[in-house]
């Protein structure tokens, strides 16, 4: 390879890399704190701290991406929770299907079982597919899917997971024992994957099961409906394309530093 083929290729390296990294969005979709950068983002399928270990492919940038009218939707949510003297965290978004494919890539490696004590301490890996906690397609692909908990206004900051040195609690664990991620009790970690997740699981505590039934009226109010399986999963009813899976990895924002 000549010097000059090497620089064009290391060019082009580059600037694959800085345009993953930011860069305009497709028509009909924006970044959530351009539109409330109140509410707070804590996007786990950024880094290692989720039900698979690593980053997952798609997520260049730990941001929340939305279609305008879930985002704005959003806002009004966190506007009233604001006005009691609590904040909206998002855990997760727009989703890409190169994300999906990741998810399904991993579900068919049995083996691989590193996160099972934080987020399906008694489900077998091989049953994942048949119970529905993966799928080739998901809702989040479409834009107007948010994975959403409830924190304090005045919350501290939240327990930092390092990868090889967090212990790993089990996600239906008593609220003092599980995660400290700051938000209110909901019976669950995020993405615990059992039957306690599900919205109307009576086997959590009577402050969950309020906590709960508050969230869900909060959206369902501003036009959210929920997931029978998880307590923190809703869809804009009136979602803008609700055929359209896309592709396009999650980025910051033009301007933005790099994370």
């Amino acid at each position: 390879m000549s010097v000059r083929t090497l620089a064009a290729a290391l060019f082009a390296a580059l600037s694959f890399s800085l345009s993953a990294q930011a860069g305009p969005l497709p028509d009909g979709f924006v970044h959530l704190r351009a539109v409330d950068p109140t509410i707070v983002q804590e996007m786990r399928y950024y880094g290692p701290h989720n039900f698979i270990g690593r980053p997952i492919d798609g997520y260049h940038a730990p941001e929340c991406i939305l279609t305008r009218p879930a985002a704005e939707a959003l806002a009004k949510v966190n506007a009233e929770l604001t006005a009691s003297g609590l904040r909206l965290k998002v855990f997760d978004c727009y989703r890409p299907q190169m994300s999906v494919d990741h998810f399904v890539r991993w579900s068919k490696e049995v083996a691989d079982q590193t996160m099972k004590t934080a987020f399906y301490p008694e489900v077998n890996k091989a049953d994942f597919f048949k119970l529905g906690y993966v799928a080739e397609k998901s809702g989040h692909s479409r834009g107007s899917t948010v994975d959403v908990t409830v924190i304090p206004a005045d919350a501290r900051a939240p327990e930092i997971y390092i990868e090889g040195r967090t212990a790993l609690a089990d996600c239906r664990a008593p609220y003092t024992q599980r995660f400290r991620d700051n938000g209110l009790d909901f019976g669950t970690d995020y993405d615990c994957f059992d039957p306690k997740s599900h919205p109307d699981s009576a086997a959590v505590s009577l402050v969950a099961r309020h906590n709960r039934a508050m969230l869900a009226e909060l959206m369902g109010k501003h036009g959210f409906k929920p997931l029978p399986e998880e307590w923190w999963h809703f869809t804009l009813r009136d979602e803008p394309f609700p055929q359209t899976f896309f592709n396009f990895p999650v980025v910051a924002p033009q301007g933005a530093p790099a994370p």
